[in-house]
């Protein structure tokens, strides 16, 4: 197999005639639950690789006078922090009461659009502070404690297992990571191959492929050995590969990025701006990771005393930035409904500052959860700078939420995800420790947060394969199409509204496996489409702009 070209991102291509339309009906009626069918929501992981010095990032004004003793030569002047009691008032006086990084203004601005929440003091019980072991404990679910606690599968491979057992797809991956050449250990599940897929290899003019093939034909004879099950691993992985290659550049070229997005360029955008055309495109994909290095700020953290500029600046402005123009992207047509993003580091940094104007490896650090169904807030308190004493070589220890929380709150409060799933993915030999009792308040906002008794139903894949079926382009304007493996079959749809009233039904007609609905008479809004043959049923959530 040859390496094949997959996605050029150029100013054509990310330029879609796209315009955001009006609302027809209340907030509550758009995010209201279909039957308990959140199956479009997707999750955005932005892994922070190096250890982002959350003192910095995050400013405690309730310790600010701490903060500058510890960090003479580094600290963030209160002359141009952004501090969110300006927007909330009720952090001011508190022990909340903080400041954001002058160039983080994108996620300033989603905090006052209701879009941001900061957790504080993110960590785990035993933090090693090797970036190696720190990652793989954060990929695995781990607790720092005890390797046995999924030492040979990560966390999200044994959450799509759970939530998919017997119905995990075989023509689009669950997971799909950008901008890493490695697929990360977190993806990987106990059982199941292929859960994940890479696009990587961006160069200069923003090109991005899949890397797929063996370089020939598999052995047809794989031999009773550890080597056997190994290679049966690449195969099965190749093939998968192989099918997945096709689903994805459909997406892609049956969807777009918004025209209001002004994404910059960066890495990190360009990553994100390849996630938002494939959502648009209608990619069923529902864990998405990107990833921004450079956070090993050990030397010219600032690139001199009292200047704030160097090399966190410049991470700060690249990682609001790109995040700021998804969030701009998902918004112009209701996607953002649907999508949830939390950022997360395997570590932060000491509290005071080293001599070579940089900061050394610490412990804590906060997390960013951002997104439309993210209720804007705290979540803890500001960190003790008292802890960070010579004896304990400066470091703030205290963990006011281990990470495994955060992503069991967004696994059951957006996801749907049963108790006993959350429990399976975090495994816990030692205490046996269940995440859900401490889920974390105010996360979700009300009305995107499933509800209990969806619990059991808004995670499992539809009886029918939905792989079987392709409706796009999603959002439309006034007609869109279905691809259909068994077009053969007669095969019936019906089209309702965000109200659940019937606007469209009728049979399609198929031809060369195509069929079109014209629809130029629908107001601008959320649709929902069921297709049923005799063989399945297929819902599909449509926007019409």
């Amino acid at each position: 197999m040859k390496r094949r070209q997959f996605i050029k991102l150029t100013t054509t291509a990310s330029a879609a005639s796209m315009l955001p339309f009006e609302v027809q009906a209340s907030m509550k009626l758009v995010n209201s639950f279909y039957n308990c069918d959140v199956s479009n929501r997707k999750l955005i992981l932005v892994e922070l690789n190096g250890g982002n010095d959350g003192l910095n990032t995050v400013i405690p004004i309730s310790a600010y006078t701490d903060y500058q003793t510890l960090r003479p030569n580094i600290h963030i002047p209160a002359s141009v922090f952004l501090p969110l009691n300006a927007i909330d008032s009720s952090l001011a006086g508190t022990n909340q009461d903080i400041a954001l990084h002058p160039e983080l203004t994108g996620f300033y601005n989603l905090y006052a659009q209701d879009q941001l929440r900061i957790i504080q003091s993110v960590g785990y019980p035993s933090q090693n502070k090797s970036h190696f072991a720190s990652q793989d404990i954060y990929a695995t679910g781990n607790d720092g404690n005890n390797w046995d606690n999924g030492d040979q599968s990560g966390w999200i491979g044994r959450f799509m297992e759970q939530n998919y057992a017997d119905s995990i797809p075989t023509t689009y991956p669950l997971g799909i990571q950008v901008g890493s050449k490695t697929t990360s250990l977190g993806f990987h599940g106990e059982i199941e191959h292929g859960l994940s897929l890479n696009l990587s290899g961006q160069d200069s003019e923003n090109f991005y492929s899949i890397l797929s093939g063996l370089g020939g034909d598999a052995p047809t004879n794989i031999p009773n050995s550890d080597y056997g099950t190994e290679l049966q691993y690449i195969i099965d992985t190749d093939i998968l590969s192989n099918q997945y290659s096709q689903v994805i550049s459909n997406a892609f070229n049956n969807g777009a990025n918004s025209t209001g997005a002004n994404y910059p360029d960066t890495n990190l955008a360009d990553q994100l701006k390849t996630v938002a055309r494939l959502i648009r495109g209608g990619i069923e994909t529902k864990v998405f990771m990107v990833k921004l290095g450079g956070f090993d700020t050990h030397n010219n953290q600032n690139q001199a005393s009292g200047d704030i500029q160097g090399k966190h600046s410049e991470l700060m402005t690249e990682l609001s930035g790109a995040i700021e123009s998804f969030m701009s992207d998902l918004n112009a047509d209701n996607l953002a409904d649907d999508v949830l993003g939390v950022t997360f580091s395997e570590f932060g940094r000491k509290a005071k500052e080293n001599g070579s104007l940089g900061t050394d490896h610490g412990e804590v650090a906060p997390m960013f959860a951002f997104g439309k169904p993210v209720k804007s807030g705290v979540s803890g308190i500001n960190v003790d700078l008292a802890e960070a004493v010579e004896t304990n070589n400066y470091q703030v220890q205290t963990v006011q939420h281990d990470y495994r929380e955060t992503f069991a709150t967004i696994m059951q409060d957006f996801l749907g995800a049963t108790s006993s799933v959350i429990d399976s993915t975090f495994i816990d030999n030692i205490s046996n420790e269940s995440f859900v009792t401490s889920k974390i308040t105010d996360l979700i906002k009300a009305d995107y947060s499933v509800p209990e008794d969806c619990y059991t139903e808004s995670l499992s894949i539809p009886e029918s394969n939905l792989d079987n079926w392709s409706v796009f382009p999603n959002p439309f304007k006034t007609s869109f199409f279905i691809l259909s493996e068994n077009h053969e079959l007669e095969t019936h749809f019906e089209l309702r509204n965000q109200l659940s009233q019937r606007v469209l039904k009728g049979v399609l007609k198929f031809h060369n496996g195509k069929a079109a609905i014209n629809a130029p008479q629908l107001q601008n809004g959320m649709y929902f489409l069921t297709l049923k043959n005799s063989l399945e049923t297929s819902s599909h959530k449509l926007v019409k702009y």
